[in-house]
């Protein structure tokens, strides 16, 4: 059994410094260090190409998390539009962070004439090791968590947390804790596959990781209890997923014949 100590890391001249952010900041870090590693010992970019990158893909993708998430709940921000840009109130998506990181990457590419799919490719190795560590902030935020449970590894949830009808459990599936690992397992396969020169066609590796994260999103959106919006019963993300995996599966086939 574990829990959350706090949401709070420490206080700076008044100023509260929040776990979850320490970790996003930690996450991101990694994630763009391991892609430039990459980028210029498999994929023959200069070094520090990823950073140089990298506030395009931060302000590209916190911007589409935001308004993904802004979208899928309209009706509160159409009451409450001043809300949109409290983004320190809670509310991004990280298939928002894919659409407006990829369209920072492509504007990149464009400006830098580097072939996008490249881009991509290496990104897709940082992306799954920076979820990973990311996932860990939804720990100290008292989120992202599955059913009630009494398995060893059960996490201990605050009654102000729980949702209504499950206020009288008080352990609960630490779903962030699965998807971290098996974002970590993508991560490995994602790295084998690029050692091992396997996947040749530029952006393979991309759809590749999109089947993979997508097939682990609906695994862990399956037992969640706070997902945000719900169609015919079930969160959305899951729709998204698997409209992701169907996309990926036809476009790999494609480019298999092409």
């Amino acid at each position: 059994m574990f829990s959350s100590p706090s949401q709070i890391l420490c206080t700076v001249f008044g100023i509260n410094i929040y776990y979850y952010g320490v970790i996003m900041a930690l996450a991101i870090s990694v994630g763009v260090l391991v892609s430039d590693w990459a980028g210029s010992k498999y994929f023959s970019l200069k070094k520090e190409t990823v950073i140089d990158m990298a506030p395009y893909l931060i302000i590209f993708g916190i911007i589409g998390a935001r308004l993904y998430y802004c979208a899928l709940n309209y009706d509160f921000y159409l009451r409450f539009p001043t809300e949109i840009i409290a983004i320190r109130h809670g509310g991004i998506s990280i298939h928002g962070a894919l659409i407006g990181g990829a369209a920072g990457l492509w504007l990149f590419a464009k400006r830098h004439k580097i072939p996008v799919f490249k881009l991509c490719d290496v990104c897709a190795l940082g992306l799954p090791i920076a979820q990973a560590i990311g996932r860990w902030g939804n720990f100290f935020n008292s989120e992202a968590f599955g059913g009630p449970t009494n398995l060893p590894w059960k996490l201990y949830i605050a009654p102000q947390y729980r949702p209504i009808p499950y206020q009288d459990y008080t352990y609960f599936h630490p779903a962030f804790l699965y998807e971290s690992i098996l974002d970590f397992l993508i991560f490995v396969i994602i790295f084998l596959f690029i050692k091992n020169g396997k996947i040749k066609k530029e952006g393979n590796l991309t759809l590749i990781y999109l089947i993979l994260y997508s097939v682990v999103r609906i695994i862990v959106e399956s037992i969640r209890l706070d997902s945000v919006v719900y169609v015919f019963g079930l969160p959305v993300a899951i729709f998204v997923s698997a409209g992701i995996i169907i996309l990926s599966t036809i476009l790999l086939l494609i480019k298999r014949k092409g």
